[in-house]
């Protein structure tokens, strides 16, 4: 394997990478201003980016001008994709052993926070309230307003308003996308906004530079156990709720699984809101037409929605006299764009 030195003006980021990293990319920097670079890149003969995404960033960040790399040539253009795909998804079936973990960090002198490792002070006196701390954060109670909630679960109410985007993109673009006069949806892999539900404070600048937000479209498989139907409902209200009180303008996204759903699902919405609801799965399965039709007729009964934003396109569904938008999705879109090509 031939390790080569380029200027890193002539590698190419890979554009459809599904990998988010930007929230890596200090501490990459940290890595190697310390450390120095020690991994090199692995990209294609046209030096497209195959691994490395990260530390080419980190790279740019620190104005490095030229990089290591292993030219991958001995793979086919499907090995590389799936290369740069099994390269990424193989890390998260990684975990630390976090006893192991602290006995290495004690005895290691360097500061270790700028690679991303929290060290725990050996004040046993705060620990109750150091726990009650990290408790808060990582349920957002401290964000959590009882007088603001509705229904059973008390779900956090998202107020109407008002507000239809002229257009919308998927939060993943949200910080690269140089136009502010559209909204930003959550009808993505529920990865992609988990960051929001864990620091949503870090993205209310990013995302208020926007016409409006749709509320997070969190997962409800009819697998899934109840409970954890309810926790994604919650949290869909509760960020929203949470960007509203900061300004952000704010559509919540409506969802439900089976009947048994609708029972919380469509709380914490004022009648009258405008709404957004997705058809994504729903056109090619028949049961799961069946399950969307019924939910959306309990949806309008309950909250009798002023206007529906539907993302994925049309059905044959009556909506009466409700004004309907629609926004195609635009992944689609390009996979039919490219097979036409082609």
């Amino acid at each position: 394997m031939e390790i080569i030195e380029l200027d890193i003006k002539e590698l190419h980021p890979y554009a459809d990478n599904p990998r988010y990293n930007d929230d890596a990319v200090d501490y990459v920097a940290n890595s190697i201003k310390e450390f120095g670079f020690k991994v090199p890149l692995v990209i294609d003969k046209d030096h497209n980016i195959v691994t490395g995404h990260t530390r080419y960033k980190a790279c740019q960040q620190l104005g490095i001008k030229s990089v290591p790399c292993v030219i991958a040539d001995d793979l086919t253009e499907d090995q590389v994709k799936a290369f740069r795909l099994a390269d990424n998804k193989v890390a998260e079936y990684s975990t630390w052993n976090f006893n192991l973990l602290d006995f290495e960090l004690e005895d290691i002198q360097l500061d270790m926070e700028p690679f991303g490792f929290e060290i725990k002070l050996p004040d046993q006196e705060n620990e109750k309230e150091n726990e009650r701390i990290r408790t808060n954060e990582a349920y957002n109670l401290d964000i959590y307003e009882e007088s603001e909630t509705a229904g059973y679960y008390q779900m956090p109410i998202i107020y109407n308003d008002g507000i239809v985007p002229d257009d919308i993109i998927g939060f993943n673009y949200a910080k690269t996308s140089k136009d502010k006069d559209i909204g930003i949806h959550m009808y993505v892999d529920d990865y992609q906004f988990e960051r929001l539900w864990n620091k949503p404070q870090d993205y209310v600048d990013i995302l208020s530079e926007y016409q409006c937000v749709f509320s997070p479209d969190f997962s409800l498989y009819m697998d899934m156990p109840m409970a954890m139907k309810v926790w994604n409902i919650y949290r869909s209200r509760m960020i929203g709720q949470y960007l509203q009180r900061q300004g952000v303008k704010v559509v919540p996204t409506i969802s439900w699984a089976e009947s048994d759903t609708f029972a919380f699902c469509f709380d914490g919405i004022p009648e009258g809101s405008i709404v957004t609801v997705s058809t994504i799965g729903v056109k090619r399965d028949e049961y799961a037409l069946e399950i969307w039709k019924a939910g959306m007729d309990a949806m309008i009964d309950k909250i009798k929605p002023s206007m529906i934003l539907v993302y994925g396109g049309e059905l044959e569904y009556d909506y009466g006299n409700i004004p309907v938008k629609y926004y195609e999705n635009k992944v689609t879109e390009r996979m039919k764009a490219s097979k036409e090509v082609d």
